[in-house]
């Protein structure tokens, strides 16, 4: 597997993660049949009883939807932001608990508020 389809499958993923539950249940268990279980398009369309091109549409319209709904949403984007301002948290409070300065607990409580603010 190339390097673009793992990340294609990783994005995938996520997304589904996120917005997921906006897909039908039919969309979904499909969906989850061609990233998750890794079964083929044929395989997945005669368990279904529909057409190979029939699940391989289904699929694009479902990447299709969840690329709209962040879009639309951005929460894969605020969740990234928001786990960009904890690990500088981490990063901080490490080293104040080395040096103890305290200019530094200004430092997270500003992270703190725009953690609040996504």
């Amino acid at each position: 597997m190339e390097n673009n389809d793992i990340e294609k499958y990783i994005n995938q993923g996520t997304l589904y993660d996120f917005y997921g539950r906006l897909l039908t249940v039919h969309q979904q268990r499909i969906y989850e049949d061609v990233v998750f279980n890794d079964l083929s398009l044929s395989e997945i369309a005669e368990n279904e009883g529909i057409s190979r091109q029939g699940v391989s549409d289904l699929i694009k319209r479902c990447n299709k939807s969840l690329v709209s709904y962040e879009e639309k949403l951005g929460l894969i984007k605020k969740f990234d932001e928001t786990k960009s301002y904890v690990k500088e948290i981490q990063r901080i409070v490490g080293i104040y608990q080395n040096i103890k300065d305290e200019k530094l607990i200004t430092e997270i409580n500003e992270l703190l508020s725009k953690i609040l603010d996504v």
